[in-house]
């Protein structure tokens, strides 16, 4: 399912620079002008051009809360007899000769950073125009003193053309998510300027007459598969040119293994890509996109889902069980008066449960899995208090320890198998702790998993048999059902 709204909602509150942060960045960006038109730097100026992320509407929100990267580009005419290290070094001395920036500024090989701790970092650039006489912008590289082309006008007006084929500023919105992506599951490297370029490249004029960036998540479908199949062609690291200035190869940085890396992560995430968005069970759907983008997607819908299940099943308890107009109580009230039935038949999936990550053994390979409870006073205690059945009222304050078992009794060997478990809490008391969980998680060394009764409810354990060997699933339990009275 597509979730367009959640998606909206996803990009405004959690990948999108704030508005706030993107009003201080055009202050402290007129700042930094003033700075250097009022001082005696010697080039002549002939204008500023905002340049990068900030440039091309891809600018995202730090995932870490950190500081953002904005570039800012100062053209200027060629002073005579300098070479391409000194319009570098005196645009610094200008910032160190400034009381304000003194101590935020640096150099580097192409540009001058000033940093706001915790905030941003504003690149400033030289940008040298027409030097020798020669029609052409060039940037200056401090480190190896040389002047080396570029068309950073030409390559930020063909990024914006590239958006308006793909119509509701979808190529943009889709950028985003995909640094964010990036950012969040660090499992690939790419940089921002040669990632939104092979981006670029992956859409054409034809799409302005096509359905395929109609939305958000319909767009991003079709760029993740546009890149996987064009990754898929190339099994060696391909040159990703400025399509301005085809001597510039903005993958010259990648490294053959860095690359490689990237081909198989696109092609996991465009599977997961496909799986979520053609998923027609909204809360398998929601979960699947979570897998992509991690919990922070859908964060306010599955809260309200997970705090308000007992509210949900008492009102179907009081419109359609005899009797049930006169309950009293909550969802714990409503199982030990009318016992299990009363949950739907959806009641153990919910949206915030975390999707496994291994692929599933063919079925002749599957083994039956079952889940064995024994209650505890205390955890890691050798004398259990006895076995505890699926939604058996217990009191909050003991332990349950879980084990998975054959179809024999026995546990999984963990030799040859790792058991992993999801513990997925449901309803207010543990909402109110902002503990739904829903997560898979690590056995103990001998594959079970200890949990101390908390939460007033009814939870889901689950468990998951992982073969060592293929790292396939090799069977999953059924849920066992938790009441804490």
């Amino acid at each position: 399912m597509k979730h367009v709204d959640i998606f909206n909602a996803f990009l405004n509150d959690v990948v999108n620079l704030n508005i706030t942060r993107v009003q201080n960045l055009e202050s402290s960006i007129g700042a930094i002008k003033s700075v250097v038109i009022n001082s005696n730097w010697e080039p002549s100026l002939k204008g500023w051009m905002p340049q990068g992320s900030w440039a091309h509407k891809t600018i995202i929100k730090p995932v870490d809360l950190g500081e953002f990267d904005a570039d800012l580009l100062v053209f200027v005419r060629p002073v005579v007899g300098w070479d391409a290290q000194k319009y570098i070094e005196t645009l610094y001395q200008v910032f160190r000769g400034n009381g304000t920036y003194k101590d935020k500024v640096k150099r580097w090989s192409h540009c001058v950073t000033i940093t706001y701790a915790n905030e941003k970092k504003i690149d400033v650039a030289p940008c040298v125009i027409d030097r020798d006489g020669v029609s052409r912008f060039e940037v200056c590289n401090r480190n190896t003193n040389e002047f080396e082309l570029s068309e950073p006008r030409r390559y930020t007006d063909w990024l914006i053309t590239q958006n308006s084929y793909s119509g509701n500023n979808s190529f943009r919105k889709c950028t985003r998510l995909i640094k964010y992506l990036r950012d969040i599951k660090t499992r690939f490297t790419c940089s921002s300027v040669l990632l939104t370029t092979i981006l670029g490249y992956r859409i054409n004029e034809s799409d302005k007459f096509s359905d395929d960036f109609i939305d958000t998540p319909t767009a991003l479908k079709t760029i993740f598969a546009r890149l996987d199949d064009w990754l898929q062609l190339n099994s060696k690291k391909p040159v990703v040119s400025n399509p301005f200035l085809t001597c510039e190869d903005f993958a010259s940085g990648w490294t053959d293994e860095q690359y490689s890396n990237f081909r198989q992560k696109i092609h996991t995430y465009r599977e997961w890509i496909d799986d979520a968005y053609m998923e027609q069970d909204r809360v398998e759907s929601i979960a699947k996109w979570r897998r992509v983008f991690g919990s922070d997607f859908a964060s306010h819908v599955v809260f309200d889902e997970g705090k308000s299940i007992g509210k949900a099943v008492i009102s179907c308890v009081k419109e359609s069980i005899e009797g049930g107009s006169l309950l009293v109580g909550d969802l714990v009230d409503a199982v030990k008066k009318f016992g299990a039935s009363i949950l739907p038949t959806n009641f153990n999936k919910t949206s915030y449960m975390e999707v496994p990550r291994w692929h599933r053994a063919p079925s002749t390979q599957q083994l039956s899995v079952s889940i064995r409870a024994e209650l505890y006073q205390h955890k890691f205690s050798t004398t259990p208090l006895g076995f505890v059945n699926s939604l058996e009222p217990l009191q909050s304050g003991f332990f349950l320890q879980f084990k998975a078992i054959m179809n024999s009794g026995t546990p999984f060997s963990s030799a040859l198998y790792k058991v992993y478990w999801r513990i997925t809490n449901t309803d207010e008391a543990a909402a109110a702790e902002n503990c739904l969980r829903g997560n898979i998680e690590e056995p103990e060394s001998d594959n079970s998993r200890w949990e101390q009764l908390r939460y007033r409810g009814v939870h889901i354990v689950e468990a998951f048999v992982v073969n060592k060997r293929t790292n396939q699933i090799v069977g999953q339990s059924e849920a066992f059902r938790v009441m804490i009275e």
